[in-house]
């Protein structure tokens, strides 16, 4: 199956065509067929879209919401004569869609198709997620109406996965009542790409599902750590919000809540004002007063022994650390730590700070292994580290294509 897997923002559009089937989702024959990003919907977008390994088209164009962006590229750029996409003519070749959507509350344990209950069911979840699920659902209303009724959409959810979290670690130490009444409890985001970690650790080592224990590490600009056991996520870093957890990007992570009323009366402003300050002016960028992106605070960390910037990444690691360190705990020992997204997924001199001096828990790094892994799915831990370590590229498409064909074909879902 050629599945259309589709990831809207608030001002974005990102897609991939994979083609894959419930023959090959134990392998590894996928194919990404093509991809795209369009940013800035809404005024003049910057669009990026590419064919297999061609080199990637590049341009702006006028898109003024999510429907005419879906569009463009459905008939502009995939109806194009001169894009050929293998496998892929026209509409008629794109047998499914996925669609990431971010929150499914308690209502949404795993994928499911689309339909018209569904759609009333995620409008219900918008309260947990109105930066979010507004924008997934944009995108389910273009891709329904673009698509047609002929072709099956289904919803593939960011907390899914950690649905099978306890109680104990999912309730917080609030009267129960409003647990009952409104749902504040932890969520957990980033399931898809737990997920596929996990999956990938499991096609490495030759464990089953059962047999797998370890803590997911996904670093990016978004950042969240997952203890698995048994398969299954028991805890996870980010809460009823993405905002809890990691220090991240923009995004301020743990913080006493008492902090938040503390400056709206020192500051003035509103409480929409620091909530919007905590999730997009604080982290890396809030502490460095630099950037929120990795690769240049690491550049003026080295180059200028920047004071902020050093401190900032100090504080990103030293956090990272201690989750590991907590969920060691939890479950007792684990027996990989495993290192995904863009920062995990390329940064040495994280993954080397967050790792040292840990070698009383039997965590030690070899370091060629971790110079030479940038992107690299690859053991980066010493042979003689009792816990080994690994670099494993996450790929969250890859999950909702496969999600899709399962849910399309009504398959189990076995990873």
């Amino acid at each position: 199956m050629n599945v259309f897997v589709l990831n809207c923002g608030s001002s974005s559009l990102k897609f991939q065509i994979i083609e894959t089937d419930a023959d090959l989702i134990q392998s590894d024959s996928d194919r990404q067929l093509a991809k795209g990003l369009i940013e800035r919907i809404g005024s003049e977008a910057i669009i990026t879209l590419q064919v297999g390994e061609q080199p990637p088209f590049k341009g702006a164009a006028p898109l003024r919401d999510h429907k005419t962006a879906l569009a463009y590229v459905l008939t502009k750029w995939m109806g194009s004569p001169e894009t050929k996409i293998p496998g892929v003519s026209g509409l008629s070749d794109i047998h499914a869609v996925g669609h990431r959507v971010v929150h499914g509350a308690e209502r949404f344990k795993g994928s499911i198709l689309i339909d018209d209950a569904v759609i009333g069911g995620l409008q219900d979840c918008i309260d947990l997620a109105p930066l979010h699920n507004p924008a997934n659902l944009k995108g389910i209303y273009a891709a329904r109406e673009l698509f047609g009724p002929g072709v099956p959409q289904v919803a593939v959810f960011d907390t899914a996965f950690h649905s099978s979290m306890p109680e104990t670690a999912y309730l917080y130490a609030i009267p129960y009542p409003l647990y009952r009444r409104f749902k504040v409890r932890k969520y957990g985001f980033h399931g898809t790409s737990h997920r596929y970690i996990a999956f990938r650790y499991r096609a490495l080592t030759g464990k089953k599902r059962h047999e797998t224990n370890i803590i997911t590490v996904h670093l990016g600009n978004g950042c969240s750590a997952c203890a698995i056991k048994g398969g299954k996520s028991m805890d996870t870093s980010m809460g009823m919000t993405p905002l809890e957890g990691l220090m991240m990007g923009t995004r301020c992570g743990d913080i006493d809540p008492t902090v938040i009323d503390y400056l709206v009366h020192k500051e003035g402003s509103s409480y929409d004002e620091i909530f919007s300050t905590l999730n997009k002016r604080s982290g890396l960028l809030g502490i460095s007063g630099l950037t929120n992106d990795m690769r240049e605070l690491e550049g003026e960390a080295e180059e200028h022994q920047d004071r902020r910037a050093i401190l900032a990444i100090d504080m990103f690691c030293y956090r990272v650390k201690k989750y590991i360190g907590a969920y060691i705990a939890q479950m007792n020992g684990t027996d990989a730590i495993c290192f995904a997204g863009g920062i995990g997924e390329n940064s040495i001199t994280i993954r080397k700070k967050i790792c040292a001096d840990l070698d009383w828990l039997g965590i030690k790094l070899d370091d060629s292994r971790n110079r030479h892994a940038r992107g690299k799915e690859m053991l980066i831990s010493a042979d003689d580290s009792r816990v080994p370590v690994f670099v494993i590229p996450t790929n969250e498409e890859l999950i909702l294509a496969r999600d899709t064909v399962r849910a399309v074909k009504s398959l189990p879902f076995p990873c």
